[in-house]
């Protein structure tokens, strides 16, 4: 089987240097950040931006947005943390995670991610482990917990599973970990990759999860309980035909398929029963740093729609071909 994507339309004013990071909201928004420190809303029937917040100094490397598309979190290169309010326009909380004190030690933010019930955020960087914060923005920032993944490697990646009840971590040589948020454990230590782990995401129903890697495949985890109690088996499958980096992957919402961004300056949707590539797309303006999916679920028949953030600057929006 294969399948056609086709080229909707470009932003009308992009970034000024490499997209990293796209997120498509369920208000037909996109969030993007960039390199150039810059955080723009598009929207994604015409293009058109429709708010931003002046640049940082310094790029912007990680971005999630709620289910309900009201809020943005993102993260800048040395560790700022902020909390974009989408319907105000407004920042509401800010914590600089790079301010050590010795009542805090505190560990600079490389990524985060929002809890979908909006109360907490998670971050990780250097020192391997997953802090949990608070998102009010009357205690923006405050420290909740900390997760230990026991191994003193670099957090690439962490990504709250949608129903709230675990997050999980990649780091820079290749492990994954999934943490319960209820006891604070350790559940899971995935091995899958040989190389650093860029990006995560899970699918809608927190079952599965997909990573991206720079050993040039992406693997998909089952993170289920067994009826034993004990986690799922970890890695299913192996996705292989990128010729370089995988920089970004996201599962459609329908759970069918995934699709990924590479260094090779490609994207590729792969169909998850089959194991296979069923698209490639060569034109998506340089590397492809980010993917998101379109959170509606695609009507029947149809492959969906995603969007993608590349080196060029440009946020790209592809339909599948039928969709509407």
């Amino acid at each position: 089987m294969s399948l056609a994507f086709l080229h909707a339309q470009d932003c009308e004013e992009p970034h000024s240097d490499a997209v990293w990071g796209v997120r498509w909201t369920v208000n037909d928004t996109v969030i993007s950040i960039s390199a150039d420190g810059g955080i723009k809303q598009y929207n994604s029937t015409s293009g058109q931006l429709s708010h931003s917040l002046p640049p940082h100094t310094l790029g912007l490397v990680s971005l999630d947005v709620d289910p309900n598309g009201k809020r943005a979190l993102y993260n800048t290169l040395e560790g700022l943390t902020s909390l974009w309010d989408l319907e105000s326009g407004e920042v509401v909380g800010k914590y600089e995670s790079y301010a050590r004190g010795a009542s805090d030690p505190a560990e600079p933010a490389w990524a985060v991610s929002l809890d979908p019930k909006g109360t907490t955020y998670a971050s990780t960087g250097g020192s391997g482990s997953v802090t949990i914060h608070s998102a009010d923005p009357g205690s923006f920032g405050e420290r909740r917990s900390t997760l230990a993944s026991g191994r003193n490697k670099f957090g690439m990646s962490c990504k709250y599973s949608p129903d709230g009840t675990r997050v999980a971590m990649s780091s820079d040589a290749g492990q994954i970990y999934i943490f319960d948020l209820a006891s604070e454990k350790l559940l899971s230590t995935y091995t899958s990759h040989a190389m650093a782990v860029r990006s995560i995401a899970w699918s809608y129903d927190s079952q599965l999860l997909i990573s991206a890697s720079e050993d040039k495949r992406l693997t998909l985890h089952d993170v289920r309980y067994s009826p034993t109690g004990k986690p799922g088996s970890g890695a299913v499958a192996t996705f292989a035909g990128h010729l370089s980096w995988v920089l970004s992957a996201d599962i459609s919402p329908d759970g069918r398929l995934v699709v990924s961004g590479s260094a090779d300056k490609s994207v590729k949707v792969w169909d998850i029963a089959a194991r296979t590539a069923v698209s490639t797309v060569h034109d998506a303006g340089g590397e492809v740093w980010s993917v998101s999916w379109r959170p509606k679920p695609p009507a029947h028949g149809s492959p969906g729609s995603f969007v993608t953030g590349g080196e060029d600057g440009k946020i790209k929006w592809w339909r599948g071909a039928g969709a509407g």
